[in-house]
């Protein structure tokens, strides 16, 4: 297993459900009746999927051993970036989660804060996958020794086979697919 490709694939099925997010935010918009459970849905996922799963993985294994071997390569200010900007992600959707309360105890104004917490979660994850994808897991994969990536990929093959973490990722697809349909973004 590639500790790296799992990570990308992970992003793809993440981003695909910020494009959903983009479609529900325009349907808003255009005035369009909100389902507020597929909202609940999304926060969900974020914080389950996106955060807790990936982010984790991201935060405990690979940025762990990159700050360990490459820290005198590069200094703390990439790994730092990207553990501040998913800190910025959990701000969104704290806020999201909020607004998307007060709308259902019927705020109207809330949707202007639904979208405005959605749209820049978005935004904020599209440009930080961008920035992973292209740059922090590209130099990971080149400066890492191979005994690291090896380490690595073994321990990312255990966590995922976790019967847990097999249960949450078919969950977490199953919604993607549904909200896909539902959507047609």
């Amino acid at each position: 297993m590639n500790s790296i490709d799992v990570l990308v694939n992970e992003h793809n099925n993440i981003k695909r459900v910020l494009k959903i997010v983009r479609c529900i935010c325009v349907d808003m918009v255009e005035g369009k009746e909100v389902d507020i459970e597929d909202f609940y849905s999304i926060i969900d996922f974020i914080r389950n999927y996106a955060d807790k799963y990936h982010h984790g993985k991201e935060e405990d294994m690979l940025f762990e051993y990159m700050s360990e071997e490459l820290s005198s390569d590069i200094g703390e200010g990439p790994i730092r970036g990207m553990f501040i900007e998913h800190d910025y992600g959990r701000n969104y959707v704290m806020n999201l989660e909020i607004a998307v309360k007060a709308y259902e105890k019927g705020s109207n104004e809330a949707k202007v804060d639904i979208i405005a917490n959605a749209i820049g979660y978005a935004n904020l994850l599209n440009n930080h996958i961008h920035k992973e994808d292209n740059v922090i897991y590209k130099y990971a994969s080149r400066h890492l020794s191979k005994e690291t990536i090896e380490r690595l990929n073994s321990e990312f093959e255990v966590f995922e086979n976790e019967d847990k973490n097999l249960d949450k990722k078919k969950k977490y697809l199953d919604l993607i697919e549904k909200l896909d349909q539902k959507y047609g973004c």
